[in-house]
């Protein structure tokens, strides 16, 4: 029984109480009529900062789409860090003070964030009971939308009774399945060594890898959780290098010391790739491991299409601008800020008010939705998107280079097969 998901909801209690702050009542509605307010909330100081840089330009650009207004109102959109120094990520305490300021300002018509499924367990709850719309761009762990998974969840983290968050990625289920079959079919790996960092999301991923690798036929040899504090895993990985395994899998994240892991499996004479979810697609993984560490031997999967691949249509369009106002190619991230900030806006643009509850009702109700850059799609019951389409990139010459992409016909046949 995974006993973590039993107390986050006292955990939050606790760091509201710590930050002198407490738990919302009722949601908001009003504020000023002149004036509307779009937060994020993503870990702006650390590594992971190359990578929210370009999300919160995604969602610059969507707002500069409309002018800055909408609906008549100025729109004021609000960058905010869920992470600190100290923790060099999301912190607890950073993403519950956010989460709180958020639900308390009448203004505030939606969050948009967070990136880490962890920082979620603690901004969910709140901002369902506030009854304030929640959409991310980047958090995968199935729980928050999906029951089965994990104990408890998603109903601890709705404690209002009603849908609030939803996302415009897709689940760690379906990536963790492409990353097997990936493993299976194009590695032709039979046996796989499991590491993860012992997080909400590594874990998780890790976890129904696991499962998944059970079912389509990868054999684990044996499975260890890193200490990411740690200066270096040699140990661990000469242990491992006896096993002779066809490939690792991370279930991390770059600031949980992916790239550490890398540079160690390396320096212990492993000729065997590794490969990392979605957490590690951001060019500050290709730094942490080096360049020379990574080219030819890293393999990380991805929810949707390397910016590279995006050269027709509304995605080429997104990718045109971006490089276009900021100088450079946008990360993987930036168009799903974007696509979150178009949704937000047309919901608005749809109620014609700041009225918290119609907003919220709006951004569920999304469907067959064209005015981003991914495409046609469609919020589902539980506030997941529709789309199904991963990539699976392998480091080349210091960059990501897409080798495989997973449509959703593909994908349906593998979860038919397993």
């Amino acid at each position: 029984m995974n006993l973590r998901n039993l107390f986050v909801p006292a955990i939050v209690a606790a760091a509201a109480g710590v930050l002198g702050v407490g738990l919302p009542g009722c949601g908001k509605s009003g504020g000023d009529a002149k004036k509307i307010k779009i937060v994020s909330c993503l870990p702006r100081t650390g590594s992971a900062q190359g990578q929210t840089n370009t999300i919160v330009n995604g969602i610059r650009m969507a707002i500069d789409e409309y002018g800055g207004k909408v609906a008549g109102m100025d729109i004021e959109y609000l960058d905010w860090d869920d992470a600190t120094a100290a923790a060099d990520g999301w912190a607890a305490e950073a993403e519950t003070a956010r989460a709180q300021e958020a639900a308390n300002d009448p203004s505030v018509a939606a969050f948009i964030g967070p990136y880490n499924s962890g920082a979620c367990k603690f901004s969910a709850p709140i901002l369902n009971e506030a009854g304030l719309v929640q959409i991310s761009p980047a958090v995968t762990g199935p729980g928050f939308t999906k029951p089965g998974f994990f104990p408890n969840e998603p109903d601890q983290f709705r404690p209002a009774k009603k849908l609030t968050f939803c996302r415009v990625v897709p689940t760690d289920d379906l990536q963790s399945l492409i990353g097997a079959a990936y493993a299976r079919d194009v590695l032709k790996a039979k046996t796989v060594y499991l590491l993860d960092d012992t997080q909400v999301y590594g874990k998780g991923i890790a976890d129904l890898f696991e499962k998944v690798s059970a079912d389509i036929g990868l054999k684990i040899l044996g499975r260890d959780s890193i200490n990411e504090k740690a200066t270096d895993y040699r140990a661990l990985m000469k242990k491992i290098a006896d096993l002779k395994p066809d490939l690792i899998y991370f279930g991390g994240t770059t600031q949980t010391k992916a790239g550490q892991v890398a540079k160690d499996m390396k320096d212990s004479g492993m000729t065997c790739p590794m490969m990392a979810p979605d957490g590690c697609y951001e060019n500050a993984f290709i730094t942490s491991a080096g360049a020379d560490t990574a080219n030819g031997r890293c393999y990380v999967t991805f929810g949707g299409l390397d910016p590279s691949k995006l050269t027709t249509g509304a995605g080429k369009k997104f990718v045109d601008g971006y490089k276009a106002k900021y100088g450079n190619m946008p990360e993987a991230y930036a168009i799903y800020g974007y696509e979150c900030a178009k949704v937000v806006l047309d919901a608005i643009q749809t109620v014609g008010k700041n009225d918290r509850e119609a907003i919220r009702a709006a951004v569920l109700a999304t469907k067959n939705f064209k005015n981003g850059a991914l495409g046609e799609w469609s919020f589902d019951e539980n506030g997941d998107t529709t789309l199904a389409e991963f990539t699976v990139s392998k480091i080349v010459g210091g960059e990501f280079k897409p080798d495989k992409e997973y449509k959703a016909a593909e994908i349906a046949a593998l979860k038919k097969k397993k």
